[in-house]
């Protein structure tokens, strides 16, 4: 697979499954994440759904999430 940039039109990661936390709130403010082939994965502002794409590496990934769970982000959270 080609390399993305970060920032690519989401709308051009064609065949991928885009997925959001059952906690989005019901106005649509949330997150999307989709794994792309070759393992990398794919954010994007589900209010924009055709706009940039940030892409990070599966590695990157399991730190962030890493750190939701062990509370690093919870200032941001309030």
């Amino acid at each position: 697979m080609t390399q993305l940039i970060n920032g690519v039109p989401a709308g051009l990661l064609h065949g991928v499954t885009w997925l959001k936390s059952r906690h989005s709130t019901a106005d649509g403010n949330c997150v999307e994440v989709a794994l792309l082939t070759g393992g990398d994965v794919a954010v994007r502002n589900s209010r924009d759904p055709h706009g940039p794409a940030l892409v990070y590496t599966q590695a990157e990934i399991a730190a962030f999430i890493a750190g939701v769970k062990d509370g690093e982000f919870d200032l941001i959270a309030t």
